[in-house]
């Protein structure tokens, strides 16, 4: 096998670092050798998140140059824009339609940018999702970033993977059952 570039975007609070663990364990637990990097930037106060998971026969370096993602999952959608340059040219982007104001629009300072999704269409085959209206079937609004790690397991043909084990494994008890559904959610919308 290929190694496969996923790079996972977003803004702090959204769950992106939970996501990627999740995705490596599951990935580990299947035998890939893998590979993640992480970058929290101003993840404490809504700034950009990146994480890097690279998986496959055997991975040397968990970096992601510029132009060889295989697929860029995007919590938030201005945040798929600025990582497009990331994406190999027959690459996918899995865009959850998700609007988190940076402060600059907050304060009025800048517009949030109008056209984002057919900007991306422009450039990429984009897979649009909106796990903020899915949620609401979960019942926890935590479970967002699960509905979409759920997607992309579908995404990457990787159902087969004990999924509800590896949340068992890394959630507190309580967070397990909203999770797994989630998860379950996120698998069948793709």
């Amino acid at each position: 096998m290929d190694t496969k570039n996923i790079l996972i975007v977003g803004v702090g609070g959204q769950g992106i670092i939970f996501c990627s663990k999740v995705l490596a364990a599951g990935l580990l637990k299947a035998g890939y050798d893998v590979k993640m990097s992480e970058v929290h930037g101003m993840a404490q106060r809504g700034g950009s998140v990146s994480t890097q998971i690279r998986f496959g026969k055997k991975v040397y370096s968990p970096v992601i140059a510029k132009g060889e993602a295989d697929l860029i999952v995007s919590f938030e959608k201005m945040e798929a824009m600025r990582y497009i340059d990331y994406l190999k040219p027959n690459g996918t982007v899995l865009v959850n339609e998700c609007t988190v104001l940076p402060a600059p629009v907050l304060s009025g300072k800048i517009p949030y940018p109008d056209g984002i999704t057919d900007a991306l269409k422009s450039k990429a085959k984009v897979i649009t999702l909106n796990a903020q209206d899915l949620v609401e079937e979960v019942g926890n609004p935590k479970a967002m970033n699960t509905i979409i790690l759920g997607t992309l397991v579908k995404l990457l043909g990787l159902e087969d993977i004990a999924w509800n084990e590896i949340i068992k494994e890394l959630v507190p008890p309580k967070a397990v059952d909203f999770n797994c559904k989630a998860l379950e959610l996120g698998m069948k919308v793709s």
